[in-house]
């Protein structure tokens, strides 16, 4: 599903009127005649789809994020997936004002990198890095992550957001992230470890173990891996039961 067969970001427009247009055939922007809605939505949903095809044209998903609820956000992806950056973070406690970032990791395009604390994770090298993605990707990072890196690095962080959480919920999907992975089947390269631990493996590494900081970045680098097929298939699955399903009875 893509951004151009929506129509809920449209003041006015719900999920029951987007499925009702979508049952009329009118399954993107480019089959919208005005036939199905009053004149007043009519003129609202073609100023929309106007003003929306130039900012998919400068590639600009801010507006549609803005627009779209939390657990609707996941409509974005498919538009630009190789763009999309998967996010995790680390840190000393649950306090941004008292607590420090250990670690961060991102991955893009199949490739990972992970910053650390006291070494390159900088708020210029965390600023760079989240411009030159078209979407951000985060599981409770709306609640957690994001807020964190803005405090600690006084950073303001503006790539479109979808916080996985949401959508995982719409489908049925509660619990942290590694309880969601093992309801799905998606298997980790490396043995669970805590939050407590992931506090512990930071301090072990400021007392001199290197080797704990290792365990530490995997861990970091699991969770943020692992993010992608997670984003693949819960996308997939609402795609089926928002979209493809009203096509199957319409």
């Amino acid at each position: 599903m893509r951004i151009e067969n929506s129509f809920i970001p449209v003041r006015g427009v719900g999920e029951t009127t987007e499925r009702r247009l979508w049952e009329h055939g009118i399954t993107h922007w480019d089959d919208f005649d005005g036939s199905v809605v009053g004149d007043t939505l009519a003129d609202r949903i073609e100023d929309f789809i106007a003003d929306g095809r130039q900012h998919l044209d400068q590639g600009n998903l801010t507006p549609f994020a803005e627009a779209l609820p939390a657990s609707s956000r996941w409509r974005l992806y498919e538009n630009v997936r190789e763009e999309t950056c998967f996010l995790d973070i680390e840190t000393t406690g649950l306090d941004a004002s008292c607590n420090d970032v250990t670690t961060v990791s991102l991955h893009r395009g199949g490739e990972t990198k992970t910053f650390v604390k006291d070494r390159d994770l900088t708020s210029d090298r965390l600023t760079a890095e989240l411009e030159s993605a078209s979407l951000l990707v985060t599981f409770n990072g709306q609640r957690f992550d994001v807020p964190f890196l803005e405090t600690c690095y006084d950073i303001d962080v503006t790539t479109p957001h979808v916080d996985l959480m949401y959508p995982c919920k719409k489908v049925g999907l509660d619990g942290g992230l590694k309880a969601i992975e093992q309801d799905l089947g998606i298997e980790r390269e490396m043995p669970d470890i805590s939050g407590r631990d992931a506090v512990r493996l930071w301090h072990e590494y400021e007392r001199g173990d290197e080797g704990a900081l290792e365990t530490l970045v995997e861990y970091n680098r699991a969770d943020t891996k692992n993010m992608e097929p997670l984003m693949d298939r819960v996308a997939t699955r609402l795609h089926e039961e928002v979209f493809e399903s009203v096509q199957r009875t319409a």
